[in-house]
């Protein structure tokens, strides 16, 4: 233990109110404190930010985090606010305004987190001003997207060896959920580790029972195990349109369920959040948009009703179940197209060089660039509209605008669904002297009495709360915020869910547009693998399922799981720890009858009554008629 192992503690306890850290948490802080560059790989629920939050108020001075995900740097500037720990973030979608108040912030020494997303590191401006601030640690989240070896592989990532250039003396720490060795030691190498400390905590999850079940009708199996397991649930699919028809087929059969995909405003994902988490929902039907950056811990199913096209994305996606240690439950439902589907994601994620010239060329035409123009800039880009005005295929195309990614042609950002935005701009005396019509009055002085810090700062609103507290229109408060904008009183920022392309190099001819082998045959060739791998997950029903996943990621794990599908129908069943189950069931509202119990866990009834008489003795189960309950 380190000589700074006291000042942590105080730390966790004065803002978080925690009296203990997470495994591998203080061993990965200590080692930062210690000046070492250090690789955190956390699994799903492990803690990350923790990680560089807590040394980010011990160094003092200025911790970058860079991470891609804006949703989540969002979130966790919120949540540090709300602790009284001053952060702030900057993206390509803020507007000048914003960027220079949170440069400023930094500047004079009242932020202790900036949060960054890569492709920002790409101006030189940026990085200059950053030059002259007291940076002490450089975090780098979701590090596997600096490998090209990894699933998820951003071009922008590379930039961050420029900032290790710049701050010499600062370690780095880098995290990730999901590595495999090859990606890990990738990640070292490309920043630049010096003195380097690993701390990987294993990806086995001994409270989650991995389960395949083969089904020609999905739905029946759907509806037969979130019926069977109490609490909330996570089904995860690969569409939007998925996503509403399940949701509404779950709730005709009596399931309270939501869907969630990244298409919908911020305030009906906050919502949908919000009522699942409180469990007003019982089962949420997602796309890969949802759950990262949420801590909910008595998720007791994840569901994968389509076949994620990597383990990585499995892995961290049913890593969302059972984050409070209970018995919980990954149910792969898989049919036989599914292989084929698999195979096909190859052909879309991979169009011809041609198709991705094409769609360069129609991308710089909608957004206006021409040949030689739009260095640096950054334009609003409607994708489906951008499909639909060219007749592209979205699939391919989206896949050609990531490759172009890749390949340093164009930085292509979706994801930045933005809340709208207000900062007051007069002072409170300036405030009684202004001189607006009658609405623009009514929506100021409502913001006012609502919304705090709207003189320092740049504070989320909602116009529909707005419209409904003064029962007006969602239309009258918007040009309410227009005339106040008008009159120099306040900065409006409208919300915006429009993604956006940004060009780090001037607009070229086609033909010297170049894919090079490293961006296109060698990720084919590996993300090939990487489908193989999960075919074998899914499908090879000849060894134990944990065991394949855990030898994916580098472990060599010394005997099977005991809980996958594969191994309780291997294994005698007397072999298995049922214990965890039994109670579990029991727990729930009102008890389960035996026979139902028995049928959920495939034993006879006599073998569970045996299983079940210890735990009666002990007094941890109540047997009343047929029906077992858990003591309260």
């Amino acid at each position: 233990m380190t000589s700074s192992a006291q000042p942590i503690h105080a730390i966790l306890k004065q803002y978080w109110g925690y009296d203990s850290f997470r495994p591998q948490q203080q061993e990965i802080i200590s080692s930062v404190l210690d000046g070492n560059d250090t690789l955190g790989l956390l699994p799903t629920g492990g803690g990350k930010s923790i990680t560089f939050q807590v040394p980010a108020i011990a160094l003092g001075g200025l911790t970058v985090v860079v991470t891609p995900l804006i949703s989540l740097m969002k979130d966790q500037v919120d949540n540090l606010r709300q602790r009284s720990v001053p952060a702030v973030y900057l993206h390509s979608g803020l507007t000048r305004a914003e960027h220079k108040l949170a440069m400023d912030k930094c500047r004079l020494g009242k932020a202790r987190l900036l949060y960054v997303s890569p492709e920002k590191l790409r101006s030189k401006n940026f990085v200059e001003a950053l030059r002259g601030m007291d940076v002490k640690l450089i975090a780098v989240d979701e590090a596997h997207c600096i490998s090209q070896w990894g699933y998820d592989f951003r071009p922008s990532y590379l930039e961050i060896a420029r900032l290790r250039d710049v701050f010499p003396q600062a370690p780095v720490l880098a995290l990730t959920a999901s590595a495999t060795p090859e990606v890990a030691q990738d990640i070292m190498e490309r920043l630049g580790f010096r003195h380097a400390r690993v701390f990987a905590k294993s990806f086995s999850r001994p409270n989650i029972s991995y389960i395949v079940r083969r089904a020609e009708h999905k739905e029946e199996m759907l509806l037969k195990a979130v019926s069977s397991v109490a609490g909330t649930g996570i089904v995860y699919v690969r569409s939007r349109k998925r996503t509403r028809e399940l949701a509404e087929y779950l709730r005709h059969e009596g399931i309270s369920a939501a869907h969630y995909h990244a298409g919908l405003s911020i305030e009906e994902k906050n919502e949908r959040q919000r009522q699942w988490k409180a469990g007003e929902i019982r089962v949420i039907v997602a796309t890969n948009a949802f759950g990262m950056g949420i801590d909910k811990p008595d998720v007791r199913i994840v569901v994968h009703y389509d076949i994620p096209p990597s383990l990585e994305e499995y892995y961290q996606e049913a890593g969302r179940a059972g984050r409070d240690g209970k018995p919980s439950f990954a149910l792969v439902i898989a049919g036989n197209y599914d292989k084929g589907i698999l195979s096909r994601r190859i052909s879309d994620a991979f169009p011809s060089r041609d198709y991705i010239k094409k769609v360069y060329e129609k991308a710089c035409v909608f957004v206006n660039i021409a040949m030689g123009e739009g260095y640096g800039t950054v334009r609003d880009f409607d994708f489906n509209l951008f499909c639909s005005r060219f007749s592209m295929q979205p699939a391919m195309t989206r896949s050609a605008l990531h490759l172009l990614t890749r390949a340093g042609w164009v930085e292509y950002v979706e994801e930045v669904a933005a809340r709208s935005r207000v900062m007051v701009l007069l002072s409170k005396e300036e405030l009684y002297s202004l001189r607006v019509d009658d609405d623009a009055d009514k929506v100021l002085q409502l913001m006012l009495r609502t919304y705090t810090g709207l003189f320092a700062d740049y504070v989320n609103i909602s116009e529909e709360v707005i419209a409904d507290r003064l029962n007006m229109t969602q239309e009258r408060v918007y040009q309410g915020l227009l005339a106040l904008g008008r009159a120099h009183a306040v900065h409006y920022v409208p919300r915006s869910h429009t993604p956006y392309l940004y060009f780090p190099t001037a607009r070229e001819d086609t033909k010297h547009i170049l894919i090079p082998t490293d961006v296109y045959e060698r990720q084919k060739e590996r993300m090939e693998k990487r489908i193989e791998a999960v075919k074998s997950f899914v499908f090879d029903s000849t060894g134990c399922r944990v065991n394949r996943m855990l030898e994916y990621f580098g472990e060599k794990p010394q005997c099977s799981c005991g809980k996958c599908d594969i191994c309780r129908e291997k294994k005698p069943v007397s072999a298995v720890n049922l214990s965890d189950s039994i109670l579990y069931l029991a727990s729930q509202p009102g008890g389960h009858t035996l026979g139902y119990i028995s049928a959920q866990l495939s034993i006879s009834v006599p073998l569970l009554i045996e299983q079940v008489r210890p735990l009666l003795d002990e007094g941890l189960l109540l047997l009343n008629g047929d029906t077992l309950t858990a003591a309260s």
